[in-house]
């Protein structure tokens, strides 16, 4: 019989970022995912991407405003270049995801917890994806009316439930500053920043609910090299997604342990 270290260390084989990375099948094809954030600017990114003989599918989305039931029809706009960062990373790491875009911003520059609702179960229920990424925060204060707070937490574990991967990035401060949805850890996968010569690394330290640390450099954008939680999240949402390619029925908690699984291995 083989010794516990020797089949530990032939699943770690087999978990190796390297090996799961590097399939060829690995690029995100047909997994579905939503950036909830400022909108995205279709056009940039089909151009960037045809320029580099790698075009990607058509962005779709929706804008969500706090008050309306109806989301608003997307014109391929964004309303900061917050968002096409974001949708920028996760194609540069998953260039054959289908993106979504859902805008919860708007010219005001801020969002609310209502939108951000709306947008996450509307991603869900009509768009049908398999990732979101919520690389936004909202602010304790905005949060500190119970309910408000109980209708976010219900609707990301709705997400989890309906076996949908939802990232969300740290504060910059964290955590020294925290900020909702990223304390919600679990239902959600977690995501603080780090600089790495890999961008497709990472890795797993569990600090005041914010578990991954991930590449904090985008690739598009005015403060694309400014390292930042709203570009680690994106990055680690782009692996999932590849991981995903090679098997779409994993199911959340399958995903984060083979993300933990794979750091081990890496050590």
């Amino acid at each position: 019989m083989s010794e516990p270290t020797t089949i530990f260390d032939e699943i770690f084989t087999c978990l190796r970022a390297d090996r799961l990375l590097g399939d060829p099948r690995a690029t995100g094809k047909g997994i579905r995912v939503a950036v909830i954030d400022s909108g995205v600017e279709r056009a940039v990114l089909e151009a960037k991407f045809a320029a580099r003989g790698t075009p990607i599918e058509s962005i779709e989305g929706a804008v969500f405003r706090p008050g309306d039931p109806k989301p608003h029809p997307y014109d391929g706009k964004q309303s900061s270049p917050h968002g096409t960062t974001v949708a920028d990373v996760i194609l540069t790491v998953a260039p054959k995801v289908k993106l979504y875009s859902a805008d919860v911003f708007g010219p005001q520059g801020s969002c609310e917890v209502e939108a951000v609702i709306a947008a996450l179960r509307h991603a869900i229920e009509v768009w049908n994806v398999k990732v979101v990424n919520l690389s936004l925060g909202v602010p304790e204060h905005k949060l500190l009316q119970l309910p408000r707070r109980n209708l976010l937490f219900k609707a990301i574990e709705e997400a989890y439930f309906r076996d949908v991967l939802v990232f969300a990035a740290a504060h910059n401060e964290h955590p020294f500053t925290r900020s909702y949805p990223a304390v919600f850890s679990p239902p959600l996968i977690s995501v603080d920043k780090a600089l790495f010569a890999d961008p497709l690394h990472f890795e797993y330290h569990l600090r005041e609910s914010i578990e991954f640390q991930a590449h904090s450099r985008g690739y598009l954008g005015p403060f694309a090299h400014e390292p930042a939680t709203s570009w680690a999240a994106p990055h680690l949402a782009g692996i999932a997604a590849r991981i995903l390619s090679l098997k779409p029925d994993l199911k959340p908690f399958e995903i984060k342990t083979i993300l933990y699984w794979m750091f081990r291995a890496g050590e």
